[in-house]
């Protein structure tokens, strides 16, 4: 597995593990839905980066 997909999963998992305990304390719709969207946006910014020929 390539060293950036290695750095990849571990972002995505450290910004969930950190976001987890402000939607389960604060249980409000509205920031669920900034939650979210956000982590949607961080997922599709890691795709394309991974996608991307550059390095």
């Amino acid at each position: 597995m390539p060293l950036k997909t290695v750095y990849a999963v571990v972002a995505v998992v450290l910004m969930l593990l950190y976001l987890s305990p402000v939607l389960y304390r604060l249980k409000e719709l509205d920031l669920a839905i900034v939650v979210i969207v956000g982590v949607g946006m961080m997922l599709l910014d890691v795709w394309q980066s991974l996608k991307s020929k550059e390095e």
